[in-house]
């Protein structure tokens, strides 16, 4: 599997720290079979950080993952409504907890969960399970939070 990250200069570059921590963690997310692909966008929702080959999410999408995240009562209102929009695909929001998400569009979903600095967004196929994939999310956003990120 291979991933392409997408830092900002002033964030991290190729051999620092926080790129190959994140890179490693994307990696060990799809590696565990319980994701398809997935990103690494900042807390702010204006950029991504590391991301799957074939996933990319739009800059209006992150903002509004990233308001939710935040508890916007008007961001949820309107995903609720009209629905979360990931990669030009419609989920439906289900769940909205402590800095999580969770999306359906049909069989497959969408896992959120926030860091620190960073929000880790991992989507699942029709074949695996909505929980395992909302617990390797979880459990990856845990991980950077004792990183610091």
């Amino acid at each position: 599997m291979s991933w392409q990250g997408a830092f900002p200069s002033s964030r991290a570059s190729a051999d620092s720290p926080i790129h190959r921590i994140l890179t490693a963690g994307l990696c060990s997310l799809v590696q565990t079979g319980h994701i398809a692909k997935g990103a690494i966008i900042s807390l702010a929702g204006d950029s991504a950080w590391a991301s799957s080959p074939d996933l990319t999410i739009q800059p209006a999408e992150m903002k509004v993952i990233a308001d939710i995240v935040a508890k916007n009562g008007a961001a949820i209102d309107k995903a609720y409504a009209e629905g979360l929009y990931i990669a030009g695909q419609r989920f439906v929001l289900t769940r909205v907890d402590e800095g999580d998400l969770y999306a359906r569009a049909g069989r497959e979903g969408v896992a959120v969960a926030a860091s620190k600095q960073a929000i880790v967004v991992g989507i699942h196929g029709e074949a695996q399970v909505a929980g395992n994939a909302t617990s390797v999310v979880a459990a990856l956003a845990d991980h950077l939070k004792k990183t610091g990120y």
